[in-house]
Protein backbone atom coordinates (compact mmCIF):
# COMPACT_ATOMS: atom_id res chain seq x y z
CA UNK A 1 0.00 0.00 0.00
CA UNK A 2 1.08 3.31 -0.34
CA UNK A 3 1.67 6.82 1.93
CA UNK A 4 0.79 10.40 1.59
CA UNK A 5 4.14 12.74 0.91
CA UNK A 6 4.41 15.93 0.71
CA UNK A 7 5.48 18.13 -2.94
CA UNK A 8 6.96 21.03 -3.09
CA UNK A 9 6.20 22.89 -6.47
CA UNK A 10 8.61 24.94 -8.59
CA UNK A 11 6.50 28.55 -6.59
CA UNK A 12 6.91 27.20 -3.45
CA UNK A 13 3.41 26.24 -2.63
CA UNK A 14 3.43 22.21 -0.83
CA UNK A 15 1.09 20.28 -1.60
CA UNK A 16 0.06 15.82 -0.66
CA UNK A 17 0.45 13.15 -2.67
CA UNK A 18 -0.49 9.20 -2.72
CA UNK A 19 2.80 7.32 -3.39
CA UNK A 20 2.97 4.03 -3.81
CA UNK A 21 6.45 1.68 -4.15
CA UNK A 22 6.82 -1.31 -6.49
CA UNK A 23 8.69 -4.78 -4.80
CA UNK A 24 11.90 -5.02 -6.76
CA UNK A 25 13.42 -3.25 -9.34
CA UNK A 26 11.03 -0.17 -10.30
CA UNK A 27 10.20 -0.33 -14.40
CA UNK A 28 10.27 3.46 -14.27
CA UNK A 29 7.52 6.07 -12.62
CA UNK A 30 4.29 6.87 -13.28
CA UNK A 31 2.33 10.07 -12.51
CA UNK A 32 -1.52 9.67 -11.86
CA UNK A 33 -3.57 12.59 -12.58
CA UNK A 34 -6.89 12.62 -10.85
CA UNK A 35 -10.37 13.40 -12.11
CA UNK A 36 -11.98 16.35 -10.79
CA UNK A 37 -13.01 13.76 -7.97
CA UNK A 38 -10.04 14.40 -5.89
CA UNK A 39 -7.16 11.50 -5.16
CA UNK A 40 -9.83 9.49 -4.10
CA UNK A 41 -10.38 5.48 -3.70
CA UNK A 42 -10.00 4.95 -7.65
CA UNK A 43 -6.97 7.02 -8.06
CA UNK A 44 -5.11 5.20 -5.10
CA UNK A 45 -6.42 2.34 -6.57
CA UNK A 46 -4.90 2.43 -9.94
CA UNK A 47 -1.63 3.70 -8.23
CA UNK A 48 -1.24 0.56 -6.16
CA UNK A 49 -2.44 -1.60 -10.09
CA UNK A 50 0.73 0.53 -11.42
CA UNK A 51 2.84 0.02 -8.78
CA UNK A 52 2.04 -3.92 -9.19
CA UNK A 53 3.49 -3.88 -12.18
CA UNK A 54 6.86 -2.70 -11.40
CA UNK A 55 6.07 1.30 -11.67
CA UNK A 56 6.72 3.84 -8.64
CA UNK A 57 3.55 5.78 -8.97
CA UNK A 58 2.42 9.02 -7.67
CA UNK A 59 -0.97 10.88 -7.75
CA UNK A 60 -0.59 14.73 -6.46
CA UNK A 61 -3.53 15.99 -5.14
CA UNK A 62 -4.19 19.31 -7.64
CA UNK A 63 -7.35 20.59 -5.78
CA UNK A 64 -4.78 21.29 -2.61
CA UNK A 65 -4.45 24.72 -3.76
CA UNK A 66 -8.03 25.60 -3.51
CA UNK A 67 -9.13 22.88 -0.75
CA UNK A 68 -7.03 20.16 0.91
CA UNK A 69 -8.18 16.73 1.19
CA UNK A 70 -10.06 16.90 -1.57
CA UNK A 71 -12.25 13.50 -2.04
CA UNK A 72 -15.10 12.54 -3.75
CA UNK A 73 -17.43 9.95 -5.40
CA UNK A 74 -19.36 10.19 -8.32
CA UNK A 75 -23.25 11.22 -7.85
CA UNK A 76 -24.46 14.76 -9.44
CA UNK A 77 -23.54 16.84 -6.30
CA UNK A 78 -20.10 15.37 -6.41
CA UNK A 79 -19.51 16.30 -10.38
CA UNK A 80 -20.62 19.85 -9.50
CA UNK A 81 -18.34 20.46 -6.63
CA UNK A 82 -15.59 18.56 -8.53
CA UNK A 83 -16.23 21.02 -11.39
CA UNK A 84 -16.13 23.88 -8.98
CA UNK A 85 -12.45 23.26 -7.37
CA UNK A 86 -11.50 22.22 -11.20
CA UNK A 87 -12.38 25.88 -12.51
CA UNK A 88 -10.47 27.41 -9.67
CA UNK A 89 -7.26 25.86 -10.35
CA UNK A 90 -4.96 27.06 -13.33
CA UNK A 91 -3.27 25.24 -15.77
CA UNK A 92 0.04 26.77 -14.92
CA UNK A 93 -0.86 25.80 -10.93
CA UNK A 94 -1.82 22.26 -11.73
CA UNK A 95 1.28 21.63 -14.28
CA UNK A 96 3.60 23.10 -11.60
CA UNK A 97 2.46 19.84 -9.53
CA UNK A 98 2.61 17.67 -12.04
CA UNK A 99 5.84 18.32 -12.27
CA UNK A 100 6.64 18.52 -8.17
CA UNK A 101 5.63 14.81 -9.00
CA UNK A 102 7.74 14.22 -11.74
CA UNK A 103 10.80 15.04 -10.11
CA UNK A 104 10.15 13.52 -7.36
CA UNK A 105 10.48 10.18 -8.25
CA UNK A 106 13.19 10.80 -11.45
CA UNK A 107 14.82 8.40 -9.66
CA UNK A 108 12.49 5.50 -10.50
CA UNK A 109 13.67 6.26 -14.27
CA UNK A 110 11.75 7.18 -17.17
CA UNK A 111 8.68 9.05 -15.87
CA UNK A 112 4.87 8.78 -17.70
CA UNK A 113 1.97 10.93 -17.18
CA UNK A 114 -1.45 9.19 -17.65
CA UNK A 115 -3.91 11.64 -17.01
CA UNK A 116 -8.20 10.35 -16.41
CA UNK A 117 -10.86 12.88 -17.58
CA UNK A 118 -9.20 16.35 -16.16
CA UNK A 119 -5.76 14.37 -15.54
CA UNK A 120 -6.28 13.00 -19.31
CA UNK A 121 -6.34 16.74 -20.57
CA UNK A 122 -3.42 17.85 -18.26
CA UNK A 123 -1.48 14.78 -19.84
CA UNK A 124 -1.44 16.73 -23.22
CA UNK A 125 -0.56 19.87 -21.56
CA UNK A 126 1.99 18.09 -19.57
CA UNK A 127 3.56 16.70 -22.87
CA UNK A 128 3.70 19.99 -24.70
CA UNK A 129 5.04 21.52 -21.64
CA UNK A 130 6.94 19.79 -19.10
CA UNK A 131 10.54 18.96 -19.08
CA UNK A 132 10.59 16.23 -16.47
CA UNK A 133 8.43 13.32 -18.01
CA UNK A 134 9.30 11.15 -20.83
CA UNK A 135 6.09 9.73 -22.30
CA UNK A 136 2.27 11.15 -21.73
CA UNK A 137 -1.21 9.03 -21.64
CA UNK A 138 -4.46 10.63 -22.22
CA UNK A 139 -7.74 9.07 -21.20
CA UNK A 140 -11.23 11.02 -22.12
CA UNK A 141 -9.30 14.59 -21.79
CA UNK A 142 -12.31 16.63 -23.11
CA UNK A 143 -9.88 20.24 -23.08
CA UNK A 144 -7.68 18.66 -25.39
CA UNK A 145 -9.09 20.06 -28.20
CA UNK A 146 -9.20 23.51 -27.04
CA UNK A 147 -5.23 23.35 -26.63
CA UNK A 148 -4.52 21.06 -29.58
CA UNK A 149 -2.56 23.42 -31.42
CA UNK A 150 0.55 23.66 -28.65
CA UNK A 151 3.07 20.73 -30.00
CA UNK A 152 4.03 17.75 -27.63
CA UNK A 153 7.89 17.52 -26.72
CA UNK A 154 7.34 14.20 -25.78
CA UNK A 155 5.51 10.45 -27.36
CA UNK A 156 2.50 10.73 -26.55
CA UNK A 157 -0.91 8.12 -27.08
CA UNK A 158 -4.60 9.13 -26.08
CA UNK A 159 -7.91 7.09 -25.41
CA UNK A 160 -11.43 7.94 -26.28
CA UNK A 161 -15.17 6.16 -25.69
CA UNK A 162 -17.35 6.78 -28.74
CA UNK A 163 -20.28 7.08 -26.12
CA UNK A 164 -19.01 9.95 -24.43
CA UNK A 165 -21.50 12.75 -23.80
CA UNK A 166 -19.19 15.41 -22.67
CA UNK A 167 -16.51 14.76 -25.46
CA UNK A 168 -18.32 14.37 -29.00
CA UNK A 169 -17.08 12.34 -31.65
CA UNK A 170 -16.59 15.80 -33.60
CA UNK A 171 -13.77 16.78 -31.21
CA UNK A 172 -11.64 13.87 -30.81
CA UNK A 173 -11.68 13.60 -35.32
CA UNK A 174 -10.63 17.40 -34.91
CA UNK A 175 -7.80 15.98 -32.52
CA UNK A 176 -6.67 13.22 -35.10
CA UNK A 177 -6.92 15.49 -37.91
CA UNK A 178 -4.74 18.09 -36.30
CA UNK A 179 -2.18 15.48 -34.60
CA UNK A 180 -1.94 12.49 -37.01
CA UNK A 181 1.41 11.60 -35.51
CA UNK A 182 -0.63 10.68 -32.09
CA UNK A 183 -2.37 7.28 -31.43
CA UNK A 184 -5.71 7.94 -31.04
CA UNK A 185 -7.65 5.11 -29.67
CA UNK A 186 -11.46 5.21 -29.51
CA UNK A 187 -13.07 2.63 -28.05
CA UNK A 188 -16.71 1.25 -27.52
CA UNK A 189 -17.95 2.96 -24.34
CA UNK A 190 -18.72 6.61 -22.50
CA UNK A 191 -17.06 9.00 -20.67
CA UNK A 192 -14.66 7.67 -17.27
CA UNK A 193 -14.88 4.01 -18.96
CA UNK A 194 -11.68 3.45 -17.06
CA UNK A 195 -13.45 3.59 -13.79
CA UNK A 196 -14.56 0.88 -11.93
CA UNK A 197 -16.50 3.04 -9.36
CA UNK A 198 -18.64 4.56 -12.25
CA UNK A 199 -21.98 2.93 -13.95
CA UNK A 200 -19.84 4.02 -17.31
CA UNK A 201 -17.06 1.22 -16.30
CA UNK A 202 -16.51 -0.72 -19.22
CA UNK A 203 -14.32 -3.85 -18.12
CA UNK A 204 -13.20 -4.79 -22.09
CA UNK A 205 -12.06 -1.25 -22.92
CA UNK A 206 -10.36 -0.47 -20.19
CA UNK A 207 -7.94 -3.74 -20.27
CA UNK A 208 -7.23 -2.80 -23.71
CA UNK A 209 -6.72 0.65 -22.80
CA UNK A 210 -4.55 -0.68 -20.20
CA UNK A 211 -2.86 -3.09 -22.45
CA UNK A 212 -2.39 -0.09 -25.03
CA UNK A 213 -0.83 2.17 -22.33
CA UNK A 214 1.82 -0.56 -20.63
CA UNK A 215 2.86 -1.53 -24.42
CA UNK A 216 3.30 2.29 -25.11
CA UNK A 217 5.58 2.54 -21.63
CA UNK A 218 7.82 -0.56 -22.71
Amino acid sequence: MGEIIELTAADGHKCSAYKVMPTGKPKGGVVILQEIFGVNSHIKEVCDGYAKLGYVAIAPALFDRVAPNITLGYEQSDIQQGLGYMKQVTQDDALADVDAAAKAIADAGDTAVIGYCWGGSLSYLAACRLSSINRAVGYYGGQIPQTIEEEPKVPIILHFGDADASIPMSAVEEVKAKRPDIPVYVYSAGHGFNCDHRASYDATSAKLALDRTLEFLA
